[in-house]
């Protein structure tokens, strides 16, 4: 039986990796299949590790029709064993459905990797479709670090150096210190602190101190 199969974790948990090495694994072995991603740091039509590696793969923009896509392949007699979905957070929740259809309809394996939440604790809508629907959901094992070397379990992202709360969900930055727009993990004492590696507290643009006050 086919599986809809969700690894999840924050951000440095390895996800990007673990997926390039899941598509090695199956190549090895001489099957084929596609490698899907979103927004990745490296570019459209590319997903990337922070170790290095990468591999080119169909970028999945907004209004895809991914079971029509792999359908569409099928049809012209390609044969596909399996697909890899990175940054799955980012996929429209009808783009998850759509990958069940294919793990239900067609019988193929999907993996997905993702973020569970974004910067303000919330459920991605990508990952909460996965939670919804994945016949595993499995927590990627390679333990992301806060600064204070407690393991990481939520992001942070820093705008000009200051931890921020509020703005759009989806934001493209960088973990490189310095950048305008980057991103942190913490543990959950800090990021309800408002504490990042810089010591830098949050910045407001409402006065309700959203989502955690001290």
């Amino acid at each position: 039986m086919a599986e809809l199969i969700y690894y999840c974790g924050t951000m440095d948990s390895g996800k990007s990796t673990l997926a390039l090495q899941t598509a090695h694994n199956h190549q090895s072995r001489g099957r084929t299949g596609f490698i899907f991603t979103n927004k990745d740091r490296a570019g459209s039509g590319t997903i990337s590790s922070r170790l290095g590696l990468s591999s080119p793969a169909i970028e999945v923009f907004p209004g895809l029709d991914l079971h029509k896509y792999v359908v569409d392949h099928l049809s012209v007699g390609e044969r596909i064993d399996y697909i890899i979905c990175d940054e799955a957070q980012f996929y429209e929740r009808v783009q998850i459905e759509q990958l069940a259809r294919i793990v239900d309809g067609l019988g193929i394996d999907v993996f997905a990797f993702g973020i569970l939440t974004d910067f303000r604790t919330s459920l991605f809508p990508g990952s909460a479709r996965l939670v919804e629907l994945a016949d595993r959901v499995n927590t990627l094992q390679v333990e992301a670090l806060c600064w204070c070397g407690s393991r990481a379990t939520h992001n942070a992202r820093t705008v000009g150096g200051t931890m921020v709360i509020e703005g759009e969900q989806v934001v493209v930055g960088d973990v490189a210190p310095g950048a305008q727009v980057a991103y942190e993990v913490l543990c959950r004492r800090h990021h309800m602190r408002q504490v990042t590696a810089s010591g830098s507290r949050a910045a407001h643009t409402s006065p309700q101190p959203l989502p955690f006050k001290e």
